[in-house]
């Protein structure tokens, strides 16, 4: 049943394949904003730098730029810097999403920390990327340049999405190569009827 308005939550964990859904997606030549994005443009403001610089210290580059290691070093190592960064960044970025959301009928966004923020109250519909831990753990480490521990220590810091009841909502499983998730994602945007 098509809406008038629909606003469509692309999440899962870390390196579950949300960006790849999302690109899909877009592919498709649905509109796709990215939280990851407007995050992006955000550290590039002014203001908001020199908020995280007041709460974190020395995170900054000589040039006044974020350093976003040295950033990640601090909140992954300790879960509240991590709640306070969270609480600094997702309301802003939120704000901006749903913005850009209401200018178009059919909008999807791509969502990290979507049900930790309490967000999922914004959206019509929220599909869910799943993948195995193990390989969500190696495909952080290869992407960022971490350890596996450090891997690890990412994934066991985010939401346990296999907790969510699974009736609810749309689940994408990207637990094989790209053309089954590229069926998978077709098939959801065939279920949502739009």
């Amino acid at each position: 049943m098509t809406q008038n308005k629909l606003k469509i939550a692309i999440t899962g964990g870390i390196g579950s394949g949300k960006s790849t859904v999302a690109e899909i997606i877009k592919s498709c030549g649905y509109n796709v904003i990215s939280c990851d994005e407007i995050y992006n443009s955000l550290i590039k403001e002014e203001w908001f730098l020199a908020r995280l610089a007041n709460e974190f210290g020395d995170i900054l580059t000589v040039q006044g730029k974020l350093d976003k290691k040295k950033l990640s070093s601090i909140v992954f190592a300790d879960s509240e810097k991590l709640n306070t960064l969270n609480q600094l960044t997702h309301p802003e970025i939120m704000k901006r999403a749903v913005k850009e959301m209401n200018k178009v009928d059919i909008c999807f966004c791509e969502v990290p920390l979507l049900f930790e923020g309490g967000y999922e109250k914004l959206f019509d519909e929220i599909l869910i990327v799943m993948r195995e831990r193990q390989d969500r753990i190696d495909a952080i480490a290869v992407r960022n340049y971490l350890s596996k521990q450090e891997a690890e220590r990412r994934v066991n810091s985010q939401f346990d999405y296999s907790d969510l009841p699974r009736d609810k909502y749309y689940l994408i499983y990207n637990n094989s190569n790209l053309t089954e998730l590229g069926a998978a994602v077709l098939k959801v945007i065939d279920e949502l009827n739009i």
